[in-house]
Protein backbone atom coordinates (compact mmCIF):
# COMPACT_ATOMS: atom_id res chain seq x y z
CA UNK A 1 0.00 0.00 0.00
CA UNK A 2 2.81 2.06 1.04
CA UNK A 3 4.61 1.69 -2.29
CA UNK A 4 1.44 1.90 -4.78
CA UNK A 5 0.91 5.58 -2.21
CA UNK A 6 4.62 6.59 -3.36
CA UNK A 7 4.64 5.89 -6.90
CA UNK A 8 0.88 8.04 -7.74
CA UNK A 9 2.82 10.95 -5.82
CA UNK A 10 5.68 10.78 -7.77
CA UNK A 11 3.45 10.42 -10.58
CA UNK A 12 1.76 13.56 -9.79
CA UNK A 13 5.04 15.33 -8.85
CA UNK A 14 6.38 14.18 -12.25
CA UNK A 15 3.33 16.01 -14.04
CA UNK A 16 4.67 19.12 -12.85
CA UNK A 17 7.85 18.70 -14.98
CA UNK A 18 8.43 19.81 -18.46
CA UNK A 19 6.62 17.59 -20.94
CA UNK A 20 10.23 16.29 -22.17
CA UNK A 21 11.62 15.74 -19.19
CA UNK A 22 12.79 12.11 -19.69
CA UNK A 23 14.14 12.92 -22.91
CA UNK A 24 16.21 15.78 -21.57
CA UNK A 25 17.94 13.21 -19.52
CA UNK A 26 19.47 11.51 -22.77
CA UNK A 27 20.03 14.73 -24.53
CA UNK A 28 22.08 16.28 -21.47
CA UNK A 29 24.14 13.21 -20.78
CA UNK A 30 22.35 12.71 -17.27
CA UNK A 31 21.17 9.17 -18.73
CA UNK A 32 23.21 7.86 -21.84
CA UNK A 33 22.40 4.51 -20.95
CA UNK A 34 21.04 2.26 -18.52
CA UNK A 35 23.84 1.75 -16.30
CA UNK A 36 24.18 -0.51 -12.99
CA UNK A 37 20.73 -0.26 -11.22
CA UNK A 38 19.98 2.94 -12.05
CA UNK A 39 17.80 2.62 -15.21
CA UNK A 40 15.47 5.14 -15.83
CA UNK A 41 15.10 9.39 -15.94
CA UNK A 42 12.37 8.53 -13.21
CA UNK A 43 14.28 6.53 -10.95
CA UNK A 44 17.56 8.76 -10.82
CA UNK A 45 15.68 12.26 -10.32
CA UNK A 46 14.25 10.63 -7.19
CA UNK A 47 16.96 9.82 -5.78
CA UNK A 48 18.34 13.12 -6.70
CA UNK A 49 15.96 15.16 -5.52
CA UNK A 50 16.40 12.32 -1.67
CA UNK A 51 19.79 14.10 -1.35
CA UNK A 52 19.05 17.60 -2.85
CA UNK A 53 15.59 18.36 -1.34
CA UNK A 54 15.51 16.80 1.74
CA UNK A 55 18.52 17.31 3.38
CA UNK A 56 19.96 13.87 3.09
CA UNK A 57 23.67 13.10 2.62
CA UNK A 58 24.97 10.92 -0.48
CA UNK A 59 25.20 8.37 1.68
CA UNK A 60 22.12 8.95 3.31
CA UNK A 61 20.36 8.97 -0.30
CA UNK A 62 21.08 6.37 -0.93
CA UNK A 63 20.66 3.71 2.03
CA UNK A 64 16.80 5.61 1.98
CA UNK A 65 16.60 4.93 -1.93
CA UNK A 66 17.66 0.72 -1.28
CA UNK A 67 14.93 1.06 1.73
CA UNK A 68 12.31 2.28 -0.40
CA UNK A 69 13.34 -0.34 -3.19
CA UNK A 70 14.05 2.59 -6.04
CA UNK A 71 17.44 0.98 -6.61
CA UNK A 72 21.38 -0.18 -4.80
CA UNK A 73 23.60 2.30 -5.71
CA UNK A 74 26.54 3.64 -3.64
CA UNK A 75 26.61 7.24 -2.25
CA UNK A 76 30.35 7.93 -4.23
CA UNK A 77 28.00 6.25 -7.62
CA UNK A 78 25.26 8.85 -6.47
CA UNK A 79 27.91 11.69 -6.26
CA UNK A 80 29.35 10.62 -9.91
CA UNK A 81 25.74 10.47 -11.23
CA UNK A 82 25.19 14.17 -9.14
CA UNK A 83 27.81 15.55 -11.58
CA UNK A 84 26.85 14.64 -14.69
CA UNK A 85 22.94 15.86 -14.01
CA UNK A 86 24.03 19.39 -13.90
CA UNK A 87 22.65 20.08 -17.37
CA UNK A 88 19.37 18.38 -16.95
CA UNK A 89 18.73 19.99 -13.56
CA UNK A 90 19.45 23.78 -15.02
CA UNK A 91 17.55 22.96 -18.01
CA UNK A 92 14.22 21.57 -15.78
CA UNK A 93 14.69 24.43 -13.53
CA UNK A 94 15.07 26.58 -16.46
CA UNK A 95 11.84 24.89 -18.15
CA UNK A 96 9.98 24.99 -15.30
CA UNK A 97 10.90 28.93 -14.28
CA UNK A 98 10.29 30.24 -17.96
CA UNK A 99 6.38 28.53 -17.11
CA UNK A 100 6.09 29.67 -13.82
CA UNK A 101 4.53 33.13 -12.35
CA UNK A 102 8.10 34.15 -11.81
CA UNK A 103 8.63 33.48 -15.35
CA UNK A 104 6.17 35.80 -16.57
CA UNK A 105 7.48 39.12 -13.97
CA UNK A 106 8.15 41.14 -17.02
CA UNK A 107 11.73 40.86 -17.36
CA UNK A 108 13.67 42.70 -20.14
CA UNK A 109 17.16 43.04 -20.55
CA UNK A 110 18.62 45.83 -22.17
CA UNK A 111 19.52 44.85 -25.51
CA UNK A 112 23.64 42.97 -25.34
CA UNK A 113 23.26 42.83 -21.36
CA UNK A 114 23.35 39.48 -18.94
CA UNK A 115 20.90 40.04 -16.65
CA UNK A 116 22.16 38.41 -13.06
CA UNK A 117 20.59 37.95 -9.39
CA UNK A 118 23.18 37.61 -6.25
CA UNK A 119 22.55 36.22 -3.16
CA UNK A 120 24.02 34.44 -0.39
CA UNK A 121 22.65 32.57 2.88
CA UNK A 122 23.62 30.09 5.62
CA UNK A 123 23.73 26.47 5.35
CA UNK A 124 23.46 24.40 8.41
CA UNK A 125 24.29 20.90 7.90
CA UNK A 126 22.71 18.14 10.14
CA UNK A 127 23.85 15.17 11.42
CA UNK A 128 27.60 14.80 12.94
CA UNK A 129 28.73 17.25 10.73
CA UNK A 130 27.79 19.93 12.43
CA UNK A 131 29.41 22.58 9.99
CA UNK A 132 28.03 25.98 9.04
CA UNK A 133 28.60 27.50 5.78
CA UNK A 134 27.42 30.35 3.32
CA UNK A 135 27.01 29.95 -0.10
CA UNK A 136 27.10 32.81 -2.16
CA UNK A 137 25.89 32.10 -6.00
CA UNK A 138 24.48 34.18 -8.81
CA UNK A 139 21.97 32.97 -10.90
CA UNK A 140 21.42 34.84 -14.69
CA UNK A 141 18.43 35.47 -15.49
CA UNK A 142 16.23 34.25 -17.06
CA UNK A 143 17.96 31.32 -17.85
CA UNK A 144 17.72 30.51 -14.28
CA UNK A 145 21.63 28.82 -14.65
CA UNK A 146 23.52 29.13 -11.62
CA UNK A 147 26.80 31.00 -13.08
CA UNK A 148 28.65 31.10 -9.82
CA UNK A 149 29.06 29.81 -6.32
CA UNK A 150 31.46 30.11 -3.01
CA UNK A 151 31.41 28.86 -0.21
CA UNK A 152 33.02 30.20 2.79
CA UNK A 153 32.85 30.16 6.51
CA UNK A 154 29.51 31.76 8.16
CA UNK A 155 30.94 34.64 8.78
CA UNK A 156 31.88 35.41 4.77
CA UNK A 157 30.57 38.71 4.00
CA UNK A 158 28.01 39.45 0.82
CA UNK A 159 29.90 41.81 -1.37
CA UNK A 160 30.18 42.18 -5.02
CA UNK A 161 33.23 41.61 -4.94
CA UNK A 162 33.08 37.90 -4.79
CA UNK A 163 31.86 37.62 -8.12
CA UNK A 164 33.59 37.88 -11.55
CA UNK A 165 31.92 40.52 -13.58
CA UNK A 166 32.16 40.24 -17.37
CA UNK A 167 31.72 43.61 -19.20
CA UNK A 168 27.86 43.97 -20.18
CA UNK A 169 26.71 42.11 -17.11
CA UNK A 170 23.59 43.88 -15.10
CA UNK A 171 23.63 42.28 -11.82
CA UNK A 172 20.86 42.69 -9.44
CA UNK A 173 21.49 42.80 -5.48
CA UNK A 174 19.69 44.17 -2.23
CA UNK A 175 20.76 46.09 0.50
CA UNK A 176 23.29 43.45 2.06
CA UNK A 177 25.33 44.33 -2.20
CA UNK A 178 25.19 48.06 -1.54
CA UNK A 179 28.56 48.72 -0.43
CA UNK A 180 30.91 51.37 -2.55
CA UNK A 181 34.07 48.88 -3.08
CA UNK A 182 31.80 45.98 -3.99
CA UNK A 183 29.58 48.24 -6.56
CA UNK A 184 33.14 50.05 -7.79
CA UNK A 185 34.17 46.58 -8.29
CA UNK A 186 31.29 45.86 -10.79
CA UNK A 187 31.78 49.07 -12.58
CA UNK A 188 35.64 48.55 -12.92
CA UNK A 189 34.80 45.49 -14.78
CA UNK A 190 32.55 47.64 -17.00
CA UNK A 191 29.66 45.76 -15.47
CA UNK A 192 26.69 47.32 -14.32
CA UNK A 193 24.40 47.31 -11.14
CA UNK A 194 20.85 47.63 -9.48
CA UNK A 195 20.90 47.34 -6.27
CA UNK A 196 19.02 48.67 -3.10
CA UNK A 197 20.22 51.39 -2.09
CA UNK A 198 21.65 51.25 1.61
CA UNK A 199 21.07 54.96 2.81
CA UNK A 200 22.73 53.94 6.54
CA UNK A 201 26.23 53.39 5.02
CA UNK A 202 26.61 54.38 1.65
CA UNK A 203 27.02 58.24 1.49
CA UNK A 204 26.34 59.75 -2.07
CA UNK A 205 26.95 62.83 -3.82
CA UNK A 206 25.77 65.70 -5.83
CA UNK A 207 26.75 65.05 -9.17
CA UNK A 208 28.55 68.09 -10.14
CA UNK A 209 30.26 68.86 -6.77
CA UNK A 210 31.78 66.75 -3.42
CA UNK A 211 28.27 68.21 -1.24
CA UNK A 212 26.85 65.57 0.43
CA UNK A 213 23.42 64.57 -1.29
CA UNK A 214 20.07 65.15 0.79
CA UNK A 215 18.29 61.89 0.55
CA UNK A 216 15.22 62.62 1.76
CA UNK A 217 15.22 66.22 0.65
CA UNK A 218 15.10 64.68 -2.94
CA UNK A 219 12.47 61.76 -1.75
CA UNK A 220 10.23 64.41 -0.30
CA UNK A 221 9.85 66.28 -4.10
CA UNK A 222 7.87 62.96 -5.43
CA UNK A 223 4.52 63.45 -6.19
CA UNK A 224 1.87 60.62 -5.79
CA UNK A 225 3.03 57.28 -7.28
CA UNK A 226 5.33 58.69 -10.55
CA UNK A 227 8.76 57.92 -10.04
CA UNK A 228 11.59 60.14 -9.97
CA UNK A 229 15.45 59.61 -10.58
CA UNK A 230 18.67 62.10 -9.77
CA UNK A 231 22.52 62.08 -11.00
CA UNK A 232 24.38 61.24 -8.33
CA UNK A 233 28.57 60.30 -7.20
CA UNK A 234 29.82 57.82 -4.98
CA UNK A 235 33.34 57.86 -3.86
CA UNK A 236 35.31 54.52 -3.68
CA UNK A 237 39.02 53.38 -3.93
CA UNK A 238 40.03 56.87 -4.15
CA UNK A 239 37.84 57.71 -7.39
CA UNK A 240 34.53 58.61 -8.09
CA UNK A 241 31.34 57.01 -9.52
CA UNK A 242 28.70 58.34 -10.84
CA UNK A 243 25.78 56.51 -11.25
CA UNK A 244 21.96 57.10 -10.68
CA UNK A 245 19.61 57.06 -8.33
CA UNK A 246 15.57 55.67 -8.53
CA UNK A 247 12.90 56.20 -6.32
CA UNK A 248 9.56 55.95 -5.96
CA UNK A 249 6.59 56.50 -3.39
CA UNK A 250 5.17 53.16 -1.94
CA UNK A 251 1.44 53.08 -1.70
CA UNK A 252 0.47 53.45 1.95
CA UNK A 253 -0.10 49.93 2.56
CA UNK A 254 3.23 48.86 1.58
CA UNK A 255 4.84 51.78 3.90
CA UNK A 256 3.06 50.71 7.03
CA UNK A 257 4.16 46.96 6.56
CA UNK A 258 7.87 48.18 6.06
CA UNK A 259 7.55 50.51 9.59
CA UNK A 260 6.11 47.46 10.87
CA UNK A 261 8.78 45.52 10.20
CA UNK A 262 11.44 48.10 11.26
CA UNK A 263 9.42 48.13 14.82
CA UNK A 264 9.61 44.41 14.87
CA UNK A 265 13.38 44.43 14.41
CA UNK A 266 13.69 47.38 16.22
CA UNK A 267 12.09 45.74 19.53
CA UNK A 268 14.26 42.14 18.78
CA UNK A 269 17.46 44.25 19.58
CA UNK A 270 15.97 46.98 22.12
CA UNK A 271 17.23 49.53 20.05
CA UNK A 272 15.80 53.17 18.92
CA UNK A 273 14.51 54.04 15.36
CA UNK A 274 15.33 57.37 14.09
CA UNK A 275 12.17 59.45 13.00
CA UNK A 276 14.54 59.57 9.23
CA UNK A 277 14.33 55.77 9.28
CA UNK A 278 10.82 55.66 9.27
CA UNK A 279 10.06 58.59 6.76
CA UNK A 280 12.88 56.08 4.14
CA UNK A 281 10.84 53.22 4.49
CA UNK A 282 7.73 55.42 2.73
CA UNK A 283 9.79 55.11 -0.48
CA UNK A 284 11.64 52.15 -2.46
CA UNK A 285 15.20 53.78 -4.25
CA UNK A 286 17.93 51.76 -6.13
CA UNK A 287 21.48 52.68 -7.76
CA UNK A 288 21.28 52.06 -11.09
CA UNK A 289 25.11 52.37 -13.18
CA UNK A 290 22.85 52.00 -16.88
CA UNK A 291 22.34 55.57 -18.38
CA UNK A 292 19.04 56.49 -18.86
CA UNK A 293 19.42 55.99 -22.87
CA UNK A 294 19.43 51.86 -21.77
CA UNK A 295 17.21 52.18 -19.35
CA UNK A 296 14.53 54.62 -18.15
CA UNK A 297 13.45 55.33 -14.68
CA UNK A 298 10.16 53.31 -15.44
CA UNK A 299 12.00 49.80 -16.56
CA UNK A 300 14.96 50.55 -14.06
CA UNK A 301 12.40 49.85 -11.18
CA UNK A 302 10.37 47.61 -12.99
CA UNK A 303 13.47 45.59 -13.39
CA UNK A 304 13.89 45.88 -9.44
CA UNK A 305 10.55 44.76 -9.31
CA UNK A 306 11.03 41.64 -11.10
CA UNK A 307 13.95 40.90 -8.85
CA UNK A 308 12.00 41.51 -5.89
CA UNK A 309 9.47 38.94 -7.56
CA UNK A 310 11.73 36.60 -7.85
CA UNK A 311 13.68 37.53 -4.24
CA UNK A 312 10.00 35.25 -3.78
CA UNK A 313 11.82 32.65 -5.32
CA UNK A 314 15.07 33.20 -3.69
CA UNK A 315 13.29 33.13 -0.09
CA UNK A 316 12.04 29.62 -0.78
CA UNK A 317 15.62 28.46 -2.17
CA UNK A 318 17.60 30.10 0.96
CA UNK A 319 15.43 28.36 3.41
CA UNK A 320 15.97 24.98 1.47
CA UNK A 321 19.68 25.28 1.31
CA UNK A 322 19.73 26.08 4.98
CA UNK A 323 19.04 22.16 4.99
CA UNK A 324 21.93 19.91 3.39
CA UNK A 325 25.35 18.55 2.98
CA UNK A 326 26.99 20.99 0.97
CA UNK A 327 28.64 18.55 -1.96
CA UNK A 328 32.15 20.34 -1.45
CA UNK A 329 33.75 17.61 -3.98
CA UNK A 330 33.77 19.27 -7.53
CA UNK A 331 32.65 22.36 -9.02
CA UNK A 332 30.14 20.00 -11.34
CA UNK A 333 28.50 18.92 -8.11
CA UNK A 334 28.12 22.27 -6.27
CA UNK A 335 26.78 23.71 -9.23
CA UNK A 336 24.15 20.37 -9.49
CA UNK A 337 23.70 20.55 -6.11
CA UNK A 338 22.33 24.19 -6.28
CA UNK A 339 20.56 23.73 -9.59
CA UNK A 340 18.70 20.48 -7.60
CA UNK A 341 17.61 23.36 -4.77
CA UNK A 342 16.11 25.69 -7.71
CA UNK A 343 14.33 23.01 -9.12
CA UNK A 344 12.69 21.77 -5.61
CA UNK A 345 11.48 25.90 -5.50
CA UNK A 346 10.07 25.88 -8.63
CA UNK A 347 8.19 22.36 -7.84
CA UNK A 348 7.11 23.27 -4.56
CA UNK A 349 5.89 26.62 -5.78
CA UNK A 350 3.88 24.19 -8.93
CA UNK A 351 2.49 22.51 -5.63
CA UNK A 352 1.35 25.66 -3.40
CA UNK A 353 -0.27 27.11 -6.48
CA UNK A 354 -2.10 23.87 -7.83
CA UNK A 355 -3.39 23.15 -4.18
CA UNK A 356 -5.10 26.48 -4.19
CA UNK A 357 -7.40 24.63 -6.85
CA UNK A 358 -6.72 20.98 -5.62
CA UNK A 359 -9.14 18.31 -6.99
CA UNK A 360 -11.17 15.72 -4.45
CA UNK A 361 -9.79 13.09 -6.47
CA UNK A 362 -6.20 14.27 -5.97
CA UNK A 363 -4.86 14.69 -9.13
CA UNK A 364 -5.45 16.77 -12.53
CA UNK A 365 -7.34 14.81 -14.99
CA UNK A 366 -4.26 15.64 -17.82
CA UNK A 367 -2.75 13.75 -15.51
CA UNK A 368 -4.36 10.80 -15.31
CA UNK A 369 -2.86 8.69 -18.06
CA UNK A 370 0.46 8.32 -15.69
CA UNK A 371 -1.64 7.25 -12.97
CA UNK A 372 -2.35 3.51 -12.26
CA UNK A 373 -5.55 2.69 -13.48
CA UNK A 374 -7.87 0.46 -11.41
CA UNK A 375 -9.63 -2.16 -13.22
Amino acid sequence: MTDKIMDEEWDLLAGFLPSNWQDLAKETGAMRRARGEITSPGMLLQILLMHVATGLSLKQAAARARVQGLASVSDVALLKRLRTSELWLRELARRMFEASRFGQAGIRVPEGRQLRAVDATTVEEPGATGTDWRIHYSIGLPEMRCDFYAVTDRKGAETYKRVPVQEGDVILGDRGYCHREGVAHVLRAKGDVIVRLNSTSFPLLEAKEDAAFDLLAHLRRLRGHKPGEWPVRFRANEALWPVRLCAIRKSQHAAERAKDKIRQEASKKQTDVRPETFECAEYTFVLVSLPTAALSVEEALDLYRARWQIELCFKRLKSLLQLGHVPKHSDDSARAWIEGKLLTVLLIERLIDEARFFSPWGFQLEAAESLARVP
